[in-house]
């Protein structure tokens, strides 16, 4: 996000705030797709990530006026976010994350069907290589990469300290340049 976009933003908690309760929609708007993709990390399943996308904002917005703008409000955001999953997540055992690596496949129409297929064998590699990252990691790499999410973003939303994110980062991009270096020698883009 732009300047311009985190003024709009703060601006539209302000109106919202002071009484034009209509314009978080525009809120919702803008960031929706992220927190839903989030959603989809933590759960896996597209009801459960758009049950979870709408109790994330239900809690933003009964709680917008405890913005306090020392953040951008795309990190107080995916913070409610982050901490709503990781408390949904805990109460099913059986869950765990999963990367945004793992998303679906996106095809170039002017692909030709042999480079088709090496981007579909890139990708479900890099899966392959993300999903055995030990879960720090995977969240650290998805909200630096993904989300592009700062370092201290990253230490607002999960509350790791910004040198262990750095670390997370870095340790996760030498295990995946180790995993995926046999795909580079053969040559696939």
């Amino acid at each position: 996000m732009n300047n311009r976009d985190d003024l709009d933003d703060q601006m539209i908690v302000a109106e919202v705030v002071s009484g034009q309760k209509e314009l978080f929609r525009l809120l919702v708007n803008r960031h929706e797709k992220k927190v839903y993709g989030m959603g989809l990390s933590f759960f896996r399943n597209a009801d459960d990530a758009s049950d979870f996308t709408q109790e994330v904002f239900l809690k933003v917005y009964r709680n917008l006026s405890s913005f306090e703008g020392r953040s951008r409000f795309s990190t107080w955001l995916y913070a409610v976010a982050y901490n709503t999953a990781v408390n949904n997540v805990t109460r099913k055992p059986d869950s765990q994350y999963t990367s945004l690596a793992d998303a679906e496949d996106i095809t170039v129409d002017t692909d030709t069907p042999e480079r088709q297929s090496l981007r579909q064998a890139l990708r479900a590699s890099v899966r392959e290589a993300v999903r055995d990252l030990p879960e720090r990691y995977r969240v650290c790499v998805d909200l630096f990469f993904f989300y592009e999410r700062t370092y201290q973003e990253i230490e607002s939303i999960t509350g790791y300290p910004v040198n262990t994110i750095k670390s997370h980062v870095f340790r996760a991009k030498k295990l995946l340049r180790e995993k995926l270096a046999d795909l580079v020698e053969e040559g696939i883009e």
